[in-house]
């Protein structure tokens, strides 16, 4: 694992650290060492990690340290990231209700590409899913792989709301939403789990470098699983 890095000031209390443009799994990696190994070794001043497809950003004190200071530090550490052992990926299933009530966009992706219905849910749910990072609003999953054929464009104008566990795509990501919010991803289906919830011990289900697939369910089956 090559360790090249680029630094800058991204405000006055927080360095990003860049490992590249290309959303990659290499590069994804690199980001999660170096998160990792701040992780376990925390470095005075810093409260605040937050990585993305090609980045991490760290948020520190400036009464403590500055930039030059922090990347100093943070250098160091980068030049231990080979070292870094990364877990196995956990595999996580989410059950979807594809289409209908739960995917009002789903008729509209198949026109786009020219497919059926049930072309776009089989090739949804036969990918393997890779959490790069959680972001938007709590336990928000930004998953790389869609696969290509069913790669969309945004919607032209985001929903206010939109119930939570809906499913969308967008380029080519998909995700989850966790709550009632704005989106402007085009919805497939909608998921009865919880994808955050304040009460777990572990609030997010899904963490970075999980491997995510997902299970169609029939309408039946969703009602079935929201009220266990």
């Amino acid at each position: 694992m090559t360790s090249a890095a680029t630094y800058q000031a991204a405000s006055d209390r927080s360095l990003m650290v860049r490992f590249g443009d290309t959303i990659s799994l290499e590069i994804h990696q690199r980001v999660r060492a170096l998160l990792a190994l701040l992780t376990a070794e925390p470095v005075d001043g810093v409260y605040n990690l937050q990585p993305g497809y090609t980045s991490l950003l760290i948020t520190f004190d400036p009464l403590q340290r500055d930039h030059r200071e922090l990347e100093a530090v943070v250098r160091s550490y980068v030049e231990r990231m080979d070292a870094v052992q990364l877990p196995a990926a956990r595999r996580v299933e989410i059950p979807v209700c594809y289409g209908g009530e739960f995917g009002p966009d789903l008729l509209d992706v198949a026109k786009l590409h020219g497919i059926t219905s049930e072309e776009v849910i089989r090739l949804h749910s036969s990918a393997a899913y890779l959490v790069y990072f959680i972001g938007f609003v709590p336990g928000f999953a930004y998953l790389g792989g869609l696969p290509e054929a069913i790669a969309t464009p945004r919607l032209p104008e985001p929903r206010w709301s939109i119930h939570p566990g809906s499913v969308g795509i967008a380029g080519r990501q998909t995700g989850v939403y966790p709550v009632r919010t704005p989106a402007g991803w085009r919805l497939i289906g909608r998921t009865p789990l919880q994808l955050f919830s304040p009460q777990r011990e572990t609030m997010n289900l899904l963490s970075i470098g999980d491997e995510v697939r997902f299970i169609p369910i029939s309408p039946d089956e969703f009602t079935e699983q929201s009220s266990a």
